[in-house]
């Protein structure tokens, strides 16, 4: 694989990525009940844990996204 198609691939991965951490950041704060309704049938947590997990969560795969997909896909930008 060129260098040139690896670019494309992390952009399009960073971009489809960012879309799902909007998604599920548009969900809690949009159907947060819903959401903790549905998820309080599976498992016994309050709702200030439900808050942290979900935020915490968050925090992580933006984390991943930015560590995997937007900083390699710089590199090889300012590479090319």
């Amino acid at each position: 694989m060129e260098a040139e198609e690896i670019r494309k691939v992390l952009g399009w991965c960073s971009a489809i990525n960012m879309g799902m951490l909007m998604v599920w950041f548009l969900a809690f704060v949009f159907a947060r009940d819903f959401l903790f309704r549905i998820h309080t049938r599976w498992f016994k947590i309050p709702e200030e844990r439900f808050d942290e997990i979900h935020y915490s969560m968050m925090g992580c795969y933006e984390l991943f996204v930015f560590v995997f997909n937007v900083v390699p896909y710089l590199a090889l930008h300012i590479v090319k």
